[in-house]
């Protein structure tokens, strides 16, 4: 058994699809069109560095699948791994994406930062620190 991959609701496909591929480098694998038999759009994107896959969900107003929910509901946070967090940061702020929190403190071996998606969900960034391994002294 596997994670083949998580899906999440939004409510503006291509604001959504937007922000997933260019500012996070995600590249679509499929999109199916389901709005003519009741459904929605679902974009498949997966994130080639890593095969992670996420999928984009849109219910247009009047489809069963399209009830109330508050963003971010169920979700805890989808997570990025970043080679160069000030870099990263720079980068998203340049396009108007501001963190909303950053290096907490119970993570000693990764620097973290995160932001908000379109549809309030949470992003997790993180950039792996070397953890200074303990020095192993030979026992006479």
């Amino acid at each position: 058994m596997h994670l083949s991959y998580f899906g999440i609701r939004v409510t503006d496909i291509e604001k959504s699809y937007e922000f997933y591929t260019e500012l996070f480098g995600l590249e679509e694998v499929t999109r199916i069109d389901k709005t003519t038999l009741g459904g929605g759009i679902c974009v498949l994107l997966t994130d080639n560095a890593s095969g992670q896959k996420l999928e984009l969900n849109w219910y247009p107003e009047g489809s069963t699948y399209a009830n109330y929910y508050i963003p971010g509901e169920g979700l805890d946070h989808i997570a990025f791994e970043v080679d160069d967090m000030d870099e990263t940061l720079r980068s998203l702020e340049k396009k108007g994406i501001h963190r909303i929190t950053t290096n907490q403190p119970f993570n000693t071996n990764a620097r973290l930062a995160y932001v908000k998606d379109p549809d309030g969900n949470w992003i997790e960034l993180y950039q792996r620190v070397n953890v200074p391994t303990p020095i192993l002294q030979a026992q006479k």
